[in-house]
Formats: C-alpha cells, structure tokens, sequence
C-alpha cells in the first residue's frame, strides 16, 4: 500500500509502499553529514531508493543540481512522484538503472560530491535470499557490491571532490581498503552510537578523491526519539 508520509521535520512529503524497504535514520543522517559548498554544482546520489537523501538536499540547497538512481523500477517511480509532490523537479532527476550502468551516461570526473546509503549485508553461497524481494535488493549486495560503489566514485567523482558514504562498523576495514584501492582519502569518520556506552552502530566517512591524507574521528550518541536531526553535525 502506498502512503504519503512526512518527510520528518524538513517540511518535504515522501511516497513510500508500506511493503517496500522505507526509509530510515540512515539516509536522515548521511543527508545532514553532506557538506555542500555553494560552488557545488552536481551531485550523483547512488542506491536511492524512494529518494529521501536527493529531497533533503535539493530542499536544503536549490542551486544543486542531482541525480538519482535506483535500480527497482517501483521504487524509482514512488521517487519521482515524491520529486513532482515537492515541486523539486528542476532540480532532482532520477535513473531507473543500475548504478553499474552509469558511465553509459555520464563521463568520468562529472560529479562534485557523491552519497550513497548502499545495502550494508554481504551475500554468499550459504545466503538465502529471494532475489526479487524489494526488501532483499536494498539491504543486501545482490546488484550491487561495496567494491563497485567505490569503482563508480573514483570513474565519477572530479579531483578533490567529495563522497560522503554511511555504513556498518562491521565493515570498517574493507571500506578504508576500498578507499585506498580507489584513490579516496577519508578525511571525516563519525561513529553513530544510540548510547555512550554501548558499541557504534553505524559509522558515517566523508572521502576526498585524490585528496591529502589526514582524518578527523569524531563520536555522536544519536537519540532516535529527538525532535530534529537538522544541523547535528554543525561543529565539522
């Protein structure tokens, strides 16, 4: 069933399908860790789901230009209903394609910034999945691997240009890997912790494309019953 939600506290609607992956405190907080310059100009948004992250942005900065892309052709189409809902077409525009595919049309270097919010779970032999589960696609690696989100960013991403990834900790050793492999300097690593005593449950990496080495590491206890998530990560 499809549903018109609040798109929490930002002033923006979002079509989900209550029996479709929605979104999550995930893309809230990769949208608020994006750092935008006013000399950005395009940003590509890869693994989008019903778009929440390319909404959030556009609202926030109207002389960004994006693109989106989504693999699952319902999914992509509750995306861009929620695109014309907002009056936010002349800025966001959405490809129903793999994110494999994206070089067939863009040329490498076109892309000031990239984010992604991939699926975080690996799939092996032992794995039992129904690959035509909308659920599935979005939160494991069936058309999509972590190592080729990273190929796409390096193809894609302009010198000294930023991608700004969220991710499970569990993983942290074969992002950074990844990122050397691809010429990505992380530059910001923010551990997200539901409470300060407790082990991080997801992690957020802000990379430079072929920039200088040097990171910053930083800690945020989130409270998921807080009133707004806007602006949480100011202080960077």
């Amino acid at each position: 069933m499809v549903v018109l939600n609040d798109l929490y506290d930002y002033g923006l609607s979002i079509y989900q399908d209550s029996k479709k992956f929605k979104f999550s405190l995930d893309s809230l907080l990769l949208s608020e860790f994006t750092q935008i310059n006013h000399s950005d100009s395009k940003l590509l948004d890869l693994c989008s789901g019903n778009a929440p992250i390319p909404l959030v942005l556009a609202a926030k900065n109207p002389h960004l230009k994006i693109t989106g892309v989504e693999i699952q052709p319902e999914v992509c189409n509750l995306a861009n209903e929620s695109i014309k809902y907002n009056k936010l077409e002349s800025q966001i525009t959405m490809l129903n394609i793999n994110a494999l595919d994206i070089n067939n049309y863009f040329p490498g270097n076109n892309f000031d910034i990239i984010t992604c919010n991939p699926p975080f779970f690996k799939v092996n032999p032992n794995t039992y999945l129904n690959k035509d589960d909308a659920t599935a696609i979005a939160r494991h690696e069936l058309t999509i691997t972590l190592e080729d989100i990273f190929k796409i960013v390096h193809r894609e991403l302009k010198d000294n240009g930023r991608f700004f990834l969220v991710h499970r900790p569990q993983r942290l050793v074969e992002i950074l890997n990844y990122a050397t492999k691809y010429c990505l300097s992380p530059k910001i690593i923010t551990f997200i912790h539901s409470k300060d005593t407790e082990a991080a449950i997801m992690v957020l990496i802000k990379f430079t494309h072929h920039g200088a080495i040097g990171t910053k590491v930083y800690n945020k206890v989130i409270n998921r019953n807080c009133k707004t998530y806007q602006n949480i990560f100011n202080e960077y």
